[in-house]
């Protein structure tokens, strides 16, 4: 009977480790395609940059505004009008997720989230 529970959590922990991979590639995988996101910018969608002042100095892509998200919801007005596209990346895909929602809930229409930067 030991053993059946050993084996019972052993699966849990195996289930749950794997959803939190799951979870983790998709909030890096952003909610479109590198080439959806390169197509955007190119009819006028705004490149935001949600990392640190550093992390962009440090190097970003070309066109891109840095905005970082713990300042956010200060600097909305810096993005244009709500209804511009906007294409907003990080280097994992965690801040530009959380980046994402604030916008969306700031009233800007359409937010796409890229997700890491190395997806560009």
């Amino acid at each position: 009977m030991a053993r059946r529970r050993g084996k019972a959590a052993i699966g849990a922990a195996l289930a749950l480790i794997g959803a939190a991979a799951a979870f983790l590639m998709i909030r890096r995988a952003g909610d479109l395609s590198p080439a959806e996101a390169h197509r955007l910018v190119e009819k006028g969608a705004l490149l935001v940059d949600v990392r640190s002042r550093e992390e962009f100095a440090a190097g970003h892509l070309p066109g891109a505004v840095n905005v970082p998200v713990a300042e956010l919801e200060g600097r909305e007005g810096e993005l244009g009008a709500k209804d511009r596209a906007l294409v907003v990346y990080c280097r994992s895909g965690n801040r530009s997720a959380r980046a994402a929602g604030i916008l969306a809930r700031g009233g800007f229409r359409e937010v796409h989230n890229l997700g890491a930067m190395s997806r560009w």
